[in-house]
């Protein structure tokens, strides 16, 4: 798509209301609608998103912390920076990490009744088999505890089929790829607390709570336990996944002293399903296997990579606009929409300014993030270095110097609005910046929060931390945390509109005369339930 600067610029202007004491006074705040389009014009006639995405899951693959490929991304995204002429490009250590894993090789296969390739993701943090094993298949179901003493002496030399069969192998008559409907963007910009304002629309998935969701890991760290003392060769697991889709995930710890436990692939439904459905029938199964992988013990200190471009203010140049999303990925594909696609449009919108030679007040300065995955580590600890401790709430005098940090996190599709974050002083304000996407189909301002991502690392100490609505594509069925996620899951035409969506935030708000109105500080809460996820 081509984007033409229309020949007569237009500057709108819309008006704010400030008081002074009893006397009301108009405030009048402008909108650069001349530079807008000039980041209109960058941003979809000469673009480099794609190829900032191809680089960055094709050419370096995934981006699992800890791992050679999330080290060769931050060189190549550093390099990047510099190459763009952006200031202080860096690679910034934040901190221990525990041991770094990735996958060298995997196969698994059926070998009797017959001979059927399969497809299985190792899970992160789980050894290989050191070479081709071979075994009969065992089918395992444990609920509870006491489930574990019927397959006492049953499991030496087996290679265990652990199967839950959470997947729904039904036709499937709804489409994978959807946009937010304009009747969900509706919602979402109505008070959540009235009936309008009802939806089930959400983008991350939520995080169970913190107290099931430690019992669910102690009890299959039981499990796995269990399995290997057993003497079973490996496990085959999953069965979320349809159509060829593999859900991937942690399968040990990354700690130092973590127990190791047995080489184990998750498996999509139809595979795994087979598997159960012929053990089920008391016929005879045989299955091999061949993985490798390595475990990454010389370097447990992890990275965010940042860079700038400089405010020109003498008063406000000290003071930062942020803009980013997280680098890592899982390890099942390149992590193309979880977060190739957030990367790479923060990277293009400060490209986009820093070649339209944009002069900003405040400094521009851009952070991608490491160990989203595992927690937000590497935002919370920039955070912490920089800002203050979301845990006592004792801040850094640099974090009053913050006006907005802005993050995409939630695919490859394009930008439909803004969450508040609960910050409902900054809806004109919000309003009146999308007004210049309308036609491109951004306009939704929602009072909601939205969490699972960075920006709830600024939020967690009174900085104002956005999350932008997205279209979720096929997000949420093919691609979040999948062997699918790759560069063909991500549009084009949306990443070029998101990136200038971002681009033009992130310019109005370094260039303001004020930082964007704050909510007031979070209380200190010591309960580490409130510290989870």
């Amino acid at each position: 798509m081509r984007y033409t600067v229309s020949v007569a610029l237009a500057v709108v202007a819309f008006s704010c209301l400030s008081f002074k004491g009893d006397k009301e006074e108009k405030k009048e705040e402008k909108t650069d609608i001349h530079t807008i389009e000039l980041i209109k014009n960058e941003g979809f006639n000469d673009s480099k998103v794609m190829n900032i995405l191809f680089n960055l899951t094709d050419v370096n693959g995934p981006r699992l912390t800890g791992s050679t490929g999330m080290k060769n991304a931050e060189k190549w995204v550093r390099q990047q920076f510099a190459d763009w002429g952006l200031a202080n490009a860096a690679i910034e250590p934040w901190g221990g990490f525990g041991k770094g894993w990735e996958i060298n090789k995997s196969y698994v296969a059926m070998t009797a009744p017959y001979y059927q390739a399969l497809i299985g993701v190792p899970r992160a943090w789980t050894p290989g088999t050191n070479g081709l094993v071979s075994g009969a298949a065992v089918l395992v179901k444990i609920e509870k505890r006491e489930d574990m003493a019927d397959y006492a002496g049953k499991l030496r030399g087996k290679i265990v089929v652990f199967s839950s069969m959470n997947g729904d192998t039904k036709p499937n008559f709804t489409a994978d790829a959807s946009r937010v409907s304009d009747e969900d963007l509706k919602k979402m910009s109505a008070d959540p607390h009235t009936e309008e304002g009802t939806t089930n629309l959400s983008q991350k998935p939520p995080a169970p709570p913190s107290n099931a969701r430690a019992v669910a890991i102690a009890f299959r760290k039981s499990i796995d336990s269990f399995f290997a003392s057993e003497g079973a060769i490996a496990v085959l697991s999953g069965g979320r996944g349809t159509m060829g889709t593999v859900f991937t995930s942690n399968g040990s710890s990354r700690a130092w002293d973590a127990p190791q436990y047995l080489p184990e692939l998750e498996m999509g439904s139809e595979h795994l399903g087979r598997l159960t459905r012929l053990l089920e029938a008391g016929k005879d199964v045989s299955l091999e296997m061949d993985t490798k992988t390595t475990f990454l013990a010389a370097d447990s200190i992890e990275n965010n990579v940042v860079a700038e471009i400089p405010g020109t203010d003498p008063t406000l140049k000290d003071e930062l606009v942020m803009l980013g999303g997280h680098l890592d990925s899982w390890h099942g594909s390149t992590g193309a929409t979880d977060n190739g696609a957030g990367s790479a449009v923060a990277m293009e919108a400060i490209r986009i300014l820093k070649t339209i030679g944009v002069k900003p007040r405040r400094t521009i300065r851009i952070v991608l993030w490491s160990g989203e995955e595992q927690g937000l580590l590497g935002s919370r600890a920039y955070v912490k270095n920089h800002f203050g401790d979301r845990l006592t709430m004792e801040l850094k005098p640099d974090q009053a110097k913050v006006s907005a940090y802005y993050n995409l996190d939630n695919g490859g599709g394009k930008i439909r609005g803004i969450y508040l974050q609960g910050n409902d002083e900054l809806r004109p304000l919000f309003t009146e910046w999308l007004a210049p996407f309308a036609d491109l189909g951004a306009s939704t301002v929602t009072i909601r929060n939205t969490g699972s991502t960075d920006h709830i690392s600024f939020d967690e100490v009174g900085i104002p931390g956005f999350q932008f609505i997205q279209d979720g594509l096929e997000y949420g069925t093919r691609t979040h945390h999948t062997n699918m996620d790759s560069y063909d899951r991500a549009s084009a035409n949306d990443l070029m509109q998101a990136s200038v969506v971002l681009a033009s935030f992130v310019y109005n708000t370094a260039m303001r005369d004020e930082k964007l109105p704050r909510k007031p500080l979070p209380k200190v809460n010591p309960s580490p339930a409130s510290w989870a996820r």
